[in-house]
Parts: structure tokens; C-alpha cells; sequence
């Protein structure tokens, strides 16, 4: 327990000015997802403050950022629509979290597992390559998105393309200025003259951003009107002024609501999206982390279904792990769950306390650290590497990528799992059995684990042994033979003798069902390898 409270308190530095970028990232994507969702706007904040103060201490995860996921607004928008008011809704929300508990203790969260490295990095440049698209037009100034960055809807291929080119003809001159300067400070803030000064490299580059947008739109506003930005283009809090206010603003689910069956399938439903987009986020995080630790997936599935009661609870939007503002947290530093636990306290204190200050904060800062987020997950050189590593490992990634662009996240990553499973089967279809000649002599020799899908290899590598030649077929290295590879063996034992091939068997088993056909309908065979 002292080794790890010495660890926490060893990295706060770090996890404080990440907190802050993550808090800042945050609180417009807050609001905007509540937005989008038809739910009031304070719903969405408590959806951050719970995952930021509760499930950060629940999960096993170090840097994951759990809040409200712009995934499920869809969702979240028919079943108001369907339920006719928002606390039947947050009944609904807490019978989700009831069953992601049992997802969790059921050890449900196995599934994360068998998604393939190039799925999940597929899945990480499309949501970089989403930011990016999606925040250009918060950079110069065209705001007609609130979900303006991590959008996974059909809305994301539609729309987002027509908002970039509109957003390149209806350029703001000062949001655009805020924006660069913002990710020059950024990026200047990366290198290495920056790193060699102590001092400087304990100051968070996005801090130093968004500062600099409150000084620019502050001394425009009073020397040059024309370059400073309106209230369309600022981060727009609610002011409550105290806690009494803000209590005022939780709601309580609508219990009366249990007798109605929509409840249970909207759960069901809210339960399993939420526990994909969980699983999915916390795989990609894993690989992202530096010190590359492996998050327990049930544990993780068991705090994602607690947070969703207590969001419920309270009046709060569905909780999830979300990548984009644990990607943010990553990129900002962050080294333990301090970082997220951080984010949580700052979103209650200043929608409690400092609205007013925090509406000063120009989106085009926001946008500039989103655009560097992006960047880093969809570095060009990520392509050029997974292009060196073979088709196998290409085509999945690529197709994960624009799969997500064209539709949306669960689906893209459906489309990328099909893909990947393709070239795992089409992998272990050529390496189940080789077969090598000399001369007049053959060998085909099986590998590892040989099913029914090997059958038409097995079939064309029986078609190429010459007449009046010698076979040796050894199964000493297969792990697993199917019964109907050992069918077609048997076959070709059969009608071997017709076409003067001698076939030798080395390394089946003794009762193997091969030696009784040999016996039988071969007398010429011979069972080399004391098998027989």
C-alpha cells in the first residue's frame, strides 16, 4: 500500500497538467454529447464527474478516461423519444449498468482479447484521421458541430466532409490565427530545446495554448474588434454559482417506469453497446500506453456498470471508456489514475464555481489540441509500417480505417474483425501442411492444428504427388488433426495403389483409423516410424 501511494504521489506533476488537458478536452464534448442526445445539458456533465471521480478508482485501468460516449447518442436520442420523458430514460440507464455488472462478474470481458492488433490501430488512425476532419472547422471558425470530434455516426462521412469544405470557404481570420499559433505553441513545445529547460517542461503545452487564446481574444476584444472572436466561437457553461444550484440540477430515474417493457430492451441494448465501445477503447489505450500495462477487461466492465448505475442515478448520460480524451490523456503525459480522477474534480468545481472564467476559452484552442491528438494517432508512418508488414497485416488496419470513415465505429470495427479473421484463416490455410519433393519422393508434412478448411489444400497437394513416386505423409507436428482431414487421407490411401505411389504414414497414432485402411486396402503401404 506505501509502494503505491508513493507511485501516485510521485507522478502528480505529470497527472495534474495532464488532468487539466483532459478537463479541457472534456467539458465542451460534455455538453455537446448531451446536446446531441436530446438530453438536458447538465446531464452530460455528471456523466464526466462520475467518470472521472468514481470510475477511475473502480477500474483497473491507469489512463483510461471514462464519460459520455458520442457513440451511443443515437441511442440515447430514440429511447427518450421512445420512453416520452429523460427519467424513464435514466431507469433504463441503470438497469444497463446492473447487467454490465453481471457482463463483468460473468467474465465477459474475455471478447477484448481476440480483437487483432491491426483492428484496434486501424480503429485509433480513423478516430485520429475523425478528429482532425472533424476540428478543422472549429479552427477556423466554423461551429455548426457540437460533437465536433469524436463522432462515430454515419453523420461523421456525410456531413463531416461537407462541413470541412464549407469551414474552408467561411474562414474566421481570428479563430483561425487562435488555432495555429495554438498548435505551433504545441508542437514547439515537443522539442527538444524545449525539453532541455526543466522549468519550461513542467508547463502542459495545452495549458500554454489555451492561455494564449484567452490573451488574444481578450486584447482584441479591446483594440481590435474585428479580429476578435464571439460567443459562437467560446466554451458556454452554465453559471450555476453554488453547490445548492447545482444539486438543484440531478434528477432521479422514474421507478414507475419498471412495468414497461421498453425499459429492459433499451437496457439490453444501452448494456452491450456500451460494453463494446468499453472493451474496444481500453484494448487501444493498452497499446498506446507507454509502460504498456494490460488492463483486467472484467474489472473494467464491473466499474463501467457501476458508474452507469450511479450516473443513473444522479441524472447523468451512459458512461464508457472513450478513446479520444484517453488518447488526450496519454498525449498530455499522464501516468496513473490520478490523471482522470483530476479531470472529474476540475469539471465539478468549475461548473459549481469558475462557469464564468471558463466561458472565456476560445474553441479554436480546444480544436488545436485535438488536431495534435489526431495527428498522433494517424501519423502517416503508421501506414507505411503496417504496409512493410505484409497484406496480412495492411488490409485489415486499412480497411478498419475507412470502414469506420464510411460508417461508424462498431460497424467499421465488424467490418475490420471480418477482415482480420479472413487473413487469419487464409494464413493458416497455407501454412496447415507443406508438401516438398526430391527426385521421385515426397513429403508432406502437417503443422500445428489441421481442420476441415485445410481440405482443398490437402485435396491439390495429393493432385501434385507424381505417379510411380514415394509419399511420406507426417502428421508428428500436428496438434490437432480433424476427422475429416483424416477422411481424405484415408481416401488417397485408397486409390494410392492405382497409380503406383508408395505412401509411408510417420507419426499418427497407433489406433488411428489411417493404419486400419492401410492394412486393409493397401497391402503395399508401408507405416514407417513404429506407428504401425
Amino acid at each position: 500500500m506505501k509502494t503505491q501511494l508513493r507511485y501516485y504521489l510521485s507522478n502528480i506533476p505529470q497527472d495534474l497538467s495532464a488532468g487539466v488537458v483532459v478537463f479541457l478536452v472534456a467539458l465542451p464534448l460534455c455538453l455537446g454529447i448531451a446536446l446531441a442526445s436530446g438530453a438536458p445539458l447538465f446531464s452530460g456533465i455528471i456523466a464526466g464527474i462520475v467518470g472521472g471521480l468514481i470510475v477511475s478508482w473502480m477500474s483497473g485501468s491507469q489512463l483510461s478516461v471514462s464519460g459520455p460516449a458520442a457513440g451511443l447518442t443515437v441511442i440515447v436520442f430514440t429511447a427518450i423519444e421512445t420512453l416520452g420523458n429523460f427519467n424513464a430514460f435514466l431507469l433504463s440507464l441503470v438497469i444497463a449498468g446492473v447487467l454490465q455488472l453481471g457482463l463483468g462478474f460473468f467474465k465477459a470481458g474475455a471478447i477484448a482479447a481476440f480483437f487483432p492488433a491491426s483492428v484496434i490501430k486501424g480503429m485509433l488512425a480513423a478516430i485520429g484521421m475523425i478528429l482532425i476532419i472533424k476540428q478543422i472547422p472549429h479552427a477556423t471558425g466554423y461551429d455548426a458541430s457540437y460533437l465536433g470530434d469524436e463522432s462515430y455516426m454515419q453523420e461523421t462521412a456525410r456531413s463531416s466532409f461537407f462541413e470541412l469544405s464549407q469551414a474552408l470557404h467561411s474562414i474566421s481570420p481570428g479563430a483561425t490565427l487562435v488555432s495555429c499559433v495554438a498548435v505551433m505553441i504545441l508542437i514547439a513545445w515537443e522539442s527538444r530545446w524545449i525539453k532541455r529547460f526543466a522549468l519550461l517542461r513542467s508547463i502542459p503545452g495545452p495549458l500554454l495554448a489555451v492561455a494564449w487564446g484567452i490573451a488574444y481574444n481578450g486584447w482584441t476584444l479591446q483594440y481590435a474588434p474585428d479580429w476578435a472572436l464571439g460567443a459562437k466561437h467560446l466554451v458556454s457553461l452554465p453559471e450555476l454559482g453554488s453547490t445548492r444550484n447545482f444539486v438543484y440540477q440531478l434528477r432521479l430515474p422514474d421507478f414507475n417506469a419498471l412495468y414497461n417493457p421498453k425499459i429492459y430492451s433499451i437496457a439490453a441494448t444501452l448494456a452491450i453497446v456500451a460494453s463494446l465501445e468499453t472493451l474496444l477503447s481500453v484494448e487501444a489505450v493498452d497499446k498506446l500506453d507507454p509502460h504498456k500495462r494490460v488492463t483486467p477487461t472484467n474489472l473494467e466492465l464491473k466499474a463501467q456498470g457501476m458508474g452507469n448505475i450511479i450516473s443513473g442515478m444522479l441524472g447523468g448520460l451512459p458512461i464508457t471508456a472513450v478513446i479520444v480524451r484517453s488518447a488526450a490523456n496519454i498525449n498530455a503525459g499522464g501516468q496513473t489514475r490520478l490523471s482522470c480522477f483530476f479531470h472529474g474534480g476540475l469539471l465539478l468545481v468549475s461548473v459549481v464555481f469558475f462557469a464564468h472564467y471558463l466561458n472565456m476559452i476560445p474553441l479554436a484552442c480546444l480544436a488545436a489540441i485535438l488536431l495534435q491528438t489526431g495527428y498522433k494517432l494517424a501519423k502517416p508512418m503508421l501506414f507505411i509500417e503496417f504496409y512493410r508488414k505484409g497484406l496480412n497485416q495492411f488490409a485489415p488496419f486499412a480497411i478498419t480505417v475507412f470502414a469506420i470513415l464510411l460508417t461508424d465505429l462498431l460497424a467499421g470495427i465488424s467490418i475490420g474483425m471480418a477482415c482480420g479473421i479472413f487473413f487469419v484463416l487464409r494464413a493458416d490455410f497455407h501454412s496447415a501442411m507443406t508438401l516438398t519433393k526430391h527426385g521421385s519422393h515426397y513429403l508432406l508434412r502437417l503443422h500445428k492444428d489441421v481442420s476441415f478448411l485445410n481440405k482443398s489444400l490437402l485435396r491439390n497437394h495429393f493432385a501434385c504427388v507424381a505417379d510411380d513416386s514415394d509419399l511420406i505423409i507426417d502428421g508428428s507436428k500436428a496438434l490437432f488433426i480433424d476427422q475429416d482431414i483424416l477422411e481424405t487421407i484415408a481416401e488417397f490411401l485408397i486409390a494410392a495403389p492405382d497409380r503406383n505411389i508408395n505412401v509411408a504414414l510417420q507419426g499418427f497414432a497407433g489406433d488411428s483409423p489411417l493404419h486400419e485402411t492401410s492394412l486393409t486396402f493397401a497391402p503395399r503401404l508401408a507405416a514407417v516410424g513404429g506407428h504401425a
